[in-house]
């Protein structure tokens, strides 16, 4: 047993030097240009695709290998840059938010461009003998590549320490760090400065790439699945710290592991867990640095619908009541698809533009609410309504839960911090099959024949009408003019007797009782609920909505939501490119109207 733990361990640290040479990329770019950079794992998939390509021309000798690593790594420092000339420079001034968006559209765009030039099959690396060589240890026969691996991590780690402190480059990116504004008055050029950052993070995310092929096959997932534990390490360790973010790889790396062996229903849980508790008790990072200034979205201005922007909103209400009654079923499904996008997107617009919160996990509550919903039919087999006020108050509840951790944090951390808590309850629905299904899912949650059809057609708008008005008037209320007072001048609202925190949890408990109405709303109308009603995409397609609808109007996330919702669905039907098709709609509206749709 313990030669098994020992060989479990050390494949957890060959694991942990891939994911450390993409997180130090991510936690470079990070440190410097302040872009949370969405499509981080798309480079170290172009990476792997590129070291692929060259590799399989190559002689399979080590010193062939190592070229041909070196090949990819250049090559995706190359696309870095070029990344960064043509988009990531024209964003530099724009919120924090618009920049996580406009990376997420690369990283859609990058996902079609890679199937269409190497297909949509998995590439596995022809392995030469060196390659599937074996070492001894402790009677057991340990690959002599992961070795190799975890020999790579401190190599890598001592050379950016050096370049960092030893170097007019380090000493630059330093100072970049620690105050960008200071090093322009100095007459420091930073573009030329932030295309070697993104240059140099793109480079270590394509040396990772490359590194895993002997492991792992090039593949599609490769992006996803690298960008959430890398964005652990980042945090884990501390945003923009090299050394935190070995540390932490090493950690997670160890502990996915041993977890698979020790612990294998849990093993996903785990590293989110971990994340979770760091930012709970540090929320800087293990070796963050104390006191950097944490960027909260401020909007000063908050529009109400004008009487056009009334009467629209009404004839829209209308029409799309005549398109449901005299359509068919798949309007009606479309139909169903906007307005629960619609309240999804208003509740996440509520903590977003009045709140000043930014959420990546607000996914959480829409999948709770809608395996709420499906458990108790399936299992308590309440009748529709009562599910859906268990959606309601599970969702509620649970956002309170989390929100009483929460409220103290702002900025990243407080990002990061949601993101942590809607990974674990992806995590746990994806292993608790049992309760769940897991990747299965639950199935066979329409609504009762009575309710079938045009009903819940009926049902559907009314509540998520319902849901989005009501959310307006708390905006609009005492409530929600304290919590923007709250937001914009907390030493003036506490001196006026506001508690912020308080009003934070209350909108933190609404907002995520409004998204669990949403998924039960959505888990009806689709008929089954997955894993991936909590997965970070889901996230990701709240904050889409609302920034492209506009932040500054609360009817702008309404916008946003019938624009993105009907977007996806018509390129999904009329190109096989529909991601890069979406990225590339998304980037034009970003760069077009960075205010959103509303404006």
């Amino acid at each position: 047993m313990l030669a098994t733990l020992a060989i479990q361990a050390l494949t957890g640290l060959s694991s942990a030097s891939s994911l450390f040479l993409v997180a130090s990329g991510l936690s470079v770019i990070f440190g410097v240009t302040r872009v949370v950079n969405f499509a981080h794992g798309s480079l170290c998939m172009l990476g792997a695709y590129l070291g692929w390509t060259v590799l399989t021309h190559l002689p399979r000798d080590p010193l062939s290998f190592a070229l041909g690593v070196l090949i990819a790594a250049l090559g995706t420092a190359m696309f870095g840059a070029w990344l960064e000339i043509v988009l990531l420079r024209r964003l530099y001034r724009a919120p924090a938010l618009l920049q996580l968006l406009a990376t997420f559209a690369v990283l859609l765009v990058m996902q079609d461009a890679i199937e269409h030039i190497w297909g949509p099959a998995d590439l596995p690396l022809p392995r030469g003998p060196w390659l599937r060589s074996f070492v001894p240890i402790l009677g057991e026969r340990f690959p002599l590549y992961d070795l190799v691996l975890i020999a790579i991590g401190p190599l890598v780690l001592i050379a950016l320490s050096l370049m960092v402190t030893r170097t007019r480059f380090g000493m630059l990116l330093r100072a970049a760090t620690e105050n960008r504004t200071m090093l322009a008055a100095l007459g420091v050029d930073q573009r030329y400065l932030f295309t070697a950052v993104l240059a140099l993070g793109a480079g270590l995310a394509g040396l990772g790439g490359a590194l895993s092929l002997p492991e792992n096959s090039a593949n599609l997932g490769i992006d996803l699945r690298v960008i959430t534990d890398a964005f652990v390490v980042v945090v884990v360790g501390g945003m923009g710290s090299i050394g935190g973010a070995y540390l932490a790889a090493v950690l997670v790396g160890v502990m996915q592991s041993l977890g698979i062996l020790l612990l294998p229903k849990s093993s996903l849980v785990l590293v989110f867990v971990l994340m979770a508790l760091v930012l709970a008790l540090r929320p800087q990072g293990l070796l963050g640095k104390t006191g950097e200034a944490e960027e909260t979205p401020r909007f000063h201005r908050l529009r109400a619908a004008g009487l056009w922007q009334k009467l629209a909103g009404g004839a829209v209400l209308v029409a799309a009541l005549a398109i449901g009654l005299l359509g068919g079923d798949f309007a009606r499904s479309v139909l169903e698809e906007m307005a629960v996008a619609a309240l999804f997107a208003a509740s996440l617009h509520l903590l977003l533009g009045p709140g000043g919160t930014i959420s990546f996990g607000h996914a959480a509550w829409f999948g709770i609410g809608a395996y709420a919903a499906a458990l108790g039919t399936t299992v308590l087999a309440v009748p529709l309504p009562l599910a859906l006020i268990l959606a309601v108050l599970a969702a509620g509840t649970m956002a309170f839960l989390i929100g009483l951790v929460l409220i103290r944090l702002s900025g990243v951390s407080l990002a990061m911090m949601t993101l942590a808590f809607a990974q674990i309850a992806w995590a746990v629905a994806t292993q608790w099959d049992d309760v769940t299904g897991g990747d299965d899912g639950i199935l066979g949650l329409w609504p009762p024949p009575w309710m079938g059809g045009t009903w819940f057609f009926l049902l559907c708008i009314a509540l998520s009408a319902t849901g989005v008005l009501a959310l307006r008037a708390v905006i609009f209320s005492p409530f929600g003019f304290a919590l923007r007072a709250g937001r914009d001048a907390p030493w003036r609202a506490a001196a006026s007797g506001i508690d912020a925190e308080k009003l934070r949890l209350a909108a933190f408990t609404l907002a995520g009782s409004a998204a669990g109405l949403a998924g039960a709303l959505s888990s009806f109308s689709k008929g089954s609920v997955f894993p991936s009603s909590l997965a970070i995409f889901r996230s990701v397609d709240a904050l889409s909505m609302v920034l492209l609808g506009g932040v500054q109007s609360v009817s702008g996330p309404i916008l946003g939501a019938i624009a993105y919702t009907g977007l996806f669905d018509t390129l999904l039907l009329a190109s096989d490119y529909w991601r890069a098709l979406l990225g590339l709609t998304l980037l034009a509206l970003i760069l077009w109207r960075p205010q959103g749709l509303a404006r």
